[in-house]
């Protein structure tokens, strides 16, 4: 669901990132006044965990792939505002290092993904925990946080992706950017999610934040009382078997790269080819040069989860200084 460049015209483009910069300000601002200091371990670990959690790709039915996001995840732990943050970092440091996702839509899946997701997940789990939820009710209400706010993403993506050839198209009549209709993005993109990642989301939001309610409650929304160090574990585990990601075989719908989609379309779209390749990452597809053997590849993956998380740590901890020193 990571809507990659060329699938998106420059006017798109233009409204999301407009749309998404007082939200970027305006979390950055009740992050920075509603986390303590010593919440910000867990903001980092929240980034770094959506981050790993994307490279594990999931094949569905039809040759299709995706993942679990997160975000939800880190929305009822830490709070919508600081949930934006953490997600939009994980999403640029994709971007930016390992071309998972585009720069041109940076704004589109920052909207999708971290304002989306975080906002309606979180005020769902807030609506069905009313009052004092039992651990039952809190995992039900977890469950239909991750699976609505996932599908409420996908929607967005879809409509995004399926206003193109209305908005922009050749003198030919051949769309310029992304090739299908509302009739094909709408259920292409509902059907997966409601059948498949809608759930998977679902089960892994509600089997996190379960755990960190149950094991450090006193984490949520006030400065934490015990260590991390569990959640630190479970992320190098993670790490580590981030090659399973590897094994799933096919693109996601709607990210192909232009031979994958000249061989279903017959043609690259004009404005598609403008946009491709716009920036060059340092680890495409998570990644490393020369590293071709099934082993090789293994190891470039884990050291790509490293890099990324690491980076992703680096850049939180350094934007809690910033913010504590204001």
């Amino acid at each position: 669901m990571h809507i990659p460049d060329g699938y998106l015209s420059p006017s798109t483009c233009g409204v999301l990132y407009a749309a998404m910069s007082p939200i970027w300000y305006l979390s950055a601002r009740r992050a920075q006044k509603t986390l303590h200091a010593k919440q910000i371990p867990l903001l980092a670990l929240s980034a770094a965990f959506t981050f790993v959690i994307m490279m594990f790709n999931i094949p569905i039915p039809g040759g299709s792939t995706g993942h679990m996001v997160g975000g939800v995840v880190a929305a009822c732990v830490l709070g919508p505002w600081a949930a934006v943050v953490a997600v939009s970092i994980a999403l640029t440091i994709q971007a930016l290092l390992f071309g998972d996702g585009g720069i041109t839509t940076l704004g589109a899946n920052c909207f999708n993904f971290a304002f989306i997701m975080s906002f309606a997940g979180y005020y769902i789990y807030q609506t069905i925990t009313v009052g004092n939820p039992s651990y039952k009710r809190r995992w039900i209400a977890l469950f239909i946080a991750g699976y609505v706010s996932i599908n409420m993403s996908a929607l967005a993506a879809a409509i995004e992706l399926g206003i193109q050839p209305i908005i922009a198209i050749s003198p030919e009549g051949r769309p310029l950017y992304a090739p299908y209709p509302l009739s094909i993005t709408i259920p292409a993109m509902a059907l997966s999610h409601l059948l498949f990642f809608g759930l998977i989301e679902g089960i892994g939001t509600a089997m996190v934040v379960s755990y960190v309610l149950k094991t450090n409650e006193a984490m949520l929304y006030k400065p934490a009382s015990n260590p991390l160090k569990p959640l630190w574990i479970g992320l190098i585990i993670l790490i580590i078997l981030a090659p399973l990601g590897l094994l799933a075989q096919g693109t996601a719908w709607g990210e192909w790269a232009s031979e994958e989609l000249k061989s279903i379309l017959g043609y690259i779209p004009e404005g598609f080819q403008k946009l491709e390749g716009l920036w060059t990452s340092v680890l495409p597809g998570y990644a490393i040069s020369g590293f071709d053997s099934p082993i090789k590849s293994a190891l470039g993956y884990i050291i790509s989860a490293t890099v990324g998380s690491v980076v992703i740590v680096l850049a939180i901890f350094l934007v809690g200084r910033l913010w504590k020193r204001e």
